[in-house]
């Protein structure tokens, strides 16, 4: 089974790559509905751990083992970060088989790397567009309880797509430079 989002975000797809490797933006992501124990580092890199969740902070809901892989390479223009862990402890550890993969890239309609969309000329005068990201977001798990626990994981999933669009346009840092 699998739940998915294919979203446009309003942020240049460099700084979401930086948000998606951030236990800062993962635990904001979730909050207030989940609480996840992610540490202090600023960037995950490549690595497994083992974090606990709870539901409002209030009720533990077991432990999520995070296995991270980056994959900056096989497919030009795409970032992928791929989570193989699982829930390790808790209801959701009846699930088997988590394969959670995001990947990032420009979005087909954010123009040329240089902002205008394609075929426009540097002095039509219209303004230029910003560079947005396509993010393809799909979690696959299986086991005896994949069935019951399709549809609210769904329902996380659509949530968790709509705080991606609300906090992807806070995630650029990087300023704007003008010719003065």
């Amino acid at each position: 089974m699998h739940v998915q989002l294919k979203l446009v975000l309003d942020t240049d797809p460099s700084a979401a790559w930086r948000a998606l490797r951030s236990p800062t933006v993962m635990r904001e992501l979730y909050a207030p509905l989940l609480s996840v124990g992610t540490g202090g580092e600023t960037l995950w890199s490549n690595k497994v751990d083992e974090v606990p969740l709870s539901f409002a902070g209030v009720l533990p809901l077991g432990r999520q083992l995070i296995t991270l892989e980056y994959d900056e390479s096989s497919h030009a223009g795409v970032t992928i970060l791929r989570d193989t862990g699982g829930p390790s402890t808790g209801p959701l550890s009846a699930l088997r088989g988590w394969n959670h993969r995001m990947a990032i890239s420009r979005a087909p309609d954010s123009g040329k790397p240089g902002g205008r969309p394609a075929g426009q000329h540097e002095d039509s005068g219209l303004p230029e567009q910003p560079l947005r990201t396509l993010l393809r977001d799909r979690l696959t798990f299986h086991g005896p309880a994949a069935g019951a626990f399709w549809y609210p994981l769904w329902a996380i999933w659509q949530w968790r797509g709509a705080r991606l669009r609300s906090m992807a346009p806070n995630w650029a840092f990087d300023p704007e430079l003008r010719a003065d």
